[in-house]
């Protein structure tokens, strides 16, 4: 979850391009190296600085740069493609600010153990508890460890689609 550790091959690649994105007026969500062999797939999700909706043109733009800083540094051997794309409306929330800037949304988060019989959470973010996620459910609030969390996002709903600036 959150931004990758730098010694992980998603966090090498991660380093690398961030400074290009964020320099272009982009920020980084999250970055997957997915598939095998010659089938790879590098994808990159990213968003605005300015909270604008991402066009295709800016994922052609960031397409074109971080390719090129790919091309250099080359850490990926053999082939691959890389796709850029923007996080969507149900987007994947995986750094800690993603759980503070989308307080007083659904999201569904799914965590690595179980966490006092669960391990699987839908409700109404509440933000951060230090390192912890609040989430109030049907049966009251949880603070779900942020490092203990597999994956997490955002839930498709009218709420969702009418929130200016999301």
């Amino acid at each position: 979850m959150g931004q990758k550790d730098a010694n992980t091959f998603e966090g090498r690649i991660e380093s690398l391009i961030t400074p290009t994105m964020e320099a272009m007026g982009y920020e980084m969500v999250c970055i997957r190296l997915q598939g095998s062999g010659g089938g790879r797939v590098l994808q990159v999700m990213a968003e605005r600085q300015d909270r604008e909706g991402m066009t295709v043109e800016d994922c052609a733009t960031i397409s074109r740069d971080v390719s090129a800083v790919l091309d250099v540094e080359d850490p990926i051997k053999g082939a691959y493609n890389l796709e850029v794309s923007s996080p969507g409306l149900d987007r994947p929330l995986v750094r800690q600010k993603d759980f503070e800037r989308f307080a007083g949304f659904e999201a569904k988060i799914e965590t690595h153990e179980l966490l006092n019989g669960r391990r699987h959470f839908r409700g109404r973010l509440l933000g951060l508890a230090g390192d912890k996620v609040r989430i109030t459910l049907d049966d009251g609030e949880w603070q779900v460890p942020f490092p203990g969390i597999r994956s997490a996002k955002l839930i498709m709903n009218d709420e969702l689609l009418t929130a200016p600036g999301k």
